[in-house]
């Protein structure tokens, strides 16, 4: 599932490219279609990501939210800019891609959601792929969509409803006053603080990656009842989550481990195996004390820890 630093990317390249000029909406798929109706043709005004939700403001006062959810995915094409980030050097779209990321020209490139480059186009727009939602399309590019959980026209009362539906996001509410309201939130949870960093009334765009990559970066047990949890150490999660928000949208990577350097931040950028404390690693010695990490399923999701350091 993309978590809150990929929606917040994905929000930047609306804005780079589809914001203040009239979009075709339509809906190849066609379970969109009376929606796209409603959009069609309006310019985008504004475009704004909540934790793992984006809203897109049209001109007649209707929003697109958009929650990717487990499957859910964008892929853009057209004179795009290719933002900076790191690429796992396995991708068979690798060519050119640092150097076209470094120059950040536009050209007229196929972009999935995982931002890897593809092909260039023979023409444009290309056709549709796939069972594809929602595509939004101007002159000079295209974004498609396929597999949300959400995707629906609202007007500003239901984006208010949204939202205050959505817990704290650092880089929306800002640190102070997101913090004030994440520790009153995650204070009266007497649920385990492994279930409640994924909880989205309480904290936005926590996944499970960042979860097990928090806990551990504060040695804290999932299983730690949020409620019964000093109040430093539910400030010094925030403050950690407002951390690695920021170097997430800055590199398209959840890096996790601080203080690299050289050769060991090359791996880390290029391949998730060097990236992350514990998640995903299975049986595999923990980083510093040498212990297996554990799993298990908690909520329907998988958790990962140390059971020594996390203790």
């Amino acid at each position: 599932m993309p978590e809150g630093h990929s929606v917040h990317r994905i929000t930047a390249q609306f804005a780079r490219h589809f914001e203040g000029v009239p979009v075709a909406v339509s809906s190849p798929q066609g379970r969109f279609a009376a929606d796209a109706r409603l959009i069609d043709g309006r310019s985008i005004v504004r475009c704004r990501a909540v934790g793992k939700q984006m809203f897109l403001e049209f001109d007649n006062g209707l929003w697109l939210r958009v929650h990717l959810g487990m499957y859910g995915a964008w892929d853009f094409a057209g004179d795009i800019d290719v933002p900076a980030v790191a690429r796992d050097p396995e991708s068979t779209a690798r060519d050119n891609a640092d150097s076209l990321a470094s120059m950040g020209a536009p050209r007229r490139l196929r972009m999935a959601e995982s931002e890897r480059l593809g092909a260039e186009l023979e023409g444009f727009p290309p056709e549709p792929i796939g069972q594809v939602r929602v595509r939004l399309l101007t002159d000079h590019a295209v974004a498609d969509l396929r597999g949300p959980t959400a995707c629906e026209v609202l007007d500003g009362e239901g984006v208010d409803a949204v939202l205050a539906r959505l817990g704290p996001d650092p880089l929306v509410d800002g640190r102070v006053r997101g913090e004030r309201r994440f520790l009153e939130l995650a204070g009266r949870k007497r649920q385990a603080i492994g279930l409640v960093l994924m909880d989205q009334s309480v904290v936005s765009g926590i996944g499970n990656v960042y979860r097990a990559e928090m806990l551990f970066r504060a040695r804290l047990s999932p299983f730690a009842t949020a409620a019964e949890l000093p109040e430093d150490v539910l400030r010094a999660l925030w403050t950690d989550w407002d951390h690695l928000l920021r170097i997430g949208v800055k590199t398209g990577q959840m890096l996790t481990i601080d203080g690299l350097r050289g050769a060991a931040k090359a791996r880390a950028l290029a391949s998730r195996d060097d990236r992350h404390w514990v998640y995903h690693r299975t049986g595999l010695p923990c980083r510093v004390c040498g212990t297996e990490i554990a799993m298990q399923e908690m909520a329907g999701r998988k958790l990962y820890w140390c059971p020594l350091d996390q203790a």
